[in-house]
C-alpha cells in the first residue's frame, strides 16, 4: 500500500519545493535534473524497451530548441510556440531519420543516427540567414524573470513524459517493444512489422526529446548549433542518464538524471577541473557497465544486498 502511494508522495514534494524559498542556483538545478528527466524518459523508451540504442538524440533536441527559436526570429510569435510546433516537425524529422537509419541494426543504427545529429548541427551552422549560424538565436524578450514558472512547466511535461511512458510499456505496443528488442528475427517470424514499430518508438521518443529542446529555448535564451546539437553534451549524457540510472526502468532515468546533473555540477565547481567532467563521466559509466550493467535502479537488490552483508559481518 505504501509502495503504490510513493509516486504520489514524490510528486507531493515536488509541487511543494518551489515554495520552500530556495535560492535561483537551486531551482535552476532542479529544472535541469527534471529537463534530463524527460530526456531520459524519452530515450529510455526506444533504447531501453525497444533496444534501438540511439546516439543521435541530439538531433531531436536541437530540432525542437530551433523550431522555437525560429518562430521567435523568423515569425515574431512567441517561443512557446515552438512546444506544440515541434511535435510535428520532429515528427518528420524522425521519419525520414528513421526511413535512413532503421535498415540498420545494433552498431550500424547507432552511428547512423550518431551521424544525422551531425549532419544537423553542420546544417545549422551554415544556413546563416535561416537559423543564424553560429551567433545562435536569442530569445530578447523572456515571458517570466522568476524560474518557479519553468520548473512547474518541465514539471507538467515530466508528468506528462512519465504517464504516456508508462501507458505504452503496458500495451500491446510496449509488448512489441520488447519482443523486438529481445529477438527481431523472432518478433518478425510472429507477424510483427518490426519496421513499424520501430519507427514509432523512434517518433515517440523524438518528440518527448523535442520538446524538452523547445523548452530549453523558452528557457535558457539562447540557442545555437553547437549547444543544442552537442554530441558530448546532449546525446551522450542522455545515454549516461539511463545506463546509470537503470535502461528499461520506469524510474531510473530520474535517478540518472540526479546523478549527472549533481555530479556536472560539482565537478564544474572545482578549479581546474571544469573541463575535465566527461573523463570523470566515462569513468563513471566504466564502473557502472562493470558493477551495475542494469543500472541503480536495476540493480537495486544487489545494491541493498551489499550494503546488508556489510552490516552483517562482525
Amino acid at each position: 500500500m505504501m509502495k503504490n502511494a510513493f509516486p504520489y508522495i514524490g510528486l507531493g514534494a515536488l509541487l511543494l519545493f518551489p515554495l520552500l524559498g530556495f535560492s535561483s542556483y537551486l531551482m535552476h538545478i532542479a529544472i535541469l535534473v527534471i529537463m534530463w528527466s524527460v530526456i531520459g524518459m524519452a530515450w529510455n523508451l526506444l533504447g531501453g524497451y525497444c533496444g534501438q540504442v540511439s546516439f543521435g538524440h541530439a538531433a531531436f533536441f536541437g530540432v525542437g530548441a530551433y523550431t522555437a527559436g525560429m518562430l521567435y526570429s523568423k515569425l515574431g510569435l512567441s517561443a512557446w510556440w515552438g512546444i506544440p510546433a515541434s511535435i510535428v516537425v520532429v515528427t518528420l524529422v524522425a521519419l525520414v531519420i528513421g526511413y535512413i537509419c532503421l535498415r540498420l541494426r545494433g552498431p550500424f543504427f547507432a552511428l547512423a543516427t550518431l551521424s544525422m545529429g551531425v549532419i544537423l548541427r553542420i546544417t545549422a551552422e551554415n544556413l546563416v540567414k535561416i537559423t543564424g549560424g553560429d551567433i545562435g538565436i536569442m530569445i530578447r524578450e523572456r515571458t517570466w524573470v522568476e524560474k518557479i514558472w519553468y520548473y512547474y512547466i518541465i514539471l507538467a511535461l515530466a508528468v506528462m513524459t512519465f504517464l504516456v511512458v508508462k501507458q505504452v510499456v503496458g500495451s500491446k505496443l510496449g509488448y512489441y517493444f520488447v519482443a523486438i528488442r529481445e529477438d527481431q528475427d523472432a518478433a518478425e517470424s510472429l507477424g510483427i512489422d518490426t519496421t513499424y514499430y520501430k519507427t514509432v518508438a523512434l517518433c515517440l521518443s523524438g518528440v518527448i526529446t523535442g520538446l524538452a529542446g523547445a523548452f530549453y529555448t523558452n528557457y535558457m535564451g539562447y540557442i545555437d548549433p553547437k549547444v543544442v546539437f552537442a554530441l558530448h553534451d546532449i546525446s551522450i549524457i542522455t545515454i549516461m542518464v539511463v545506463m546509470v540510472g537503470g535502461a528499461a526502468t520506469f524510474s531510473g532515468p530520474v535517478v540518472g538524471a540526479v546523478i549527472m546533473v549533481l555530479l556536472a555540477e560539482m565537478i564544474r565547481s572545482i578549479p581546474k577541473l571544469g573541463a575535465a567532467h566527461h573523463t570523470f563521466f566515462g569513468l563513471l559509466l566504466i564502473v557502472i557497465i562493470i558493477f551495475l550493467p542494469n543500472g541503480i535502479v536495476g540493480d537495486f537488490e544487489k545494491i541493498r544486498k551489499l550494503f546488508r552483508t556489510r552490516q552483517e559481518q562482525p
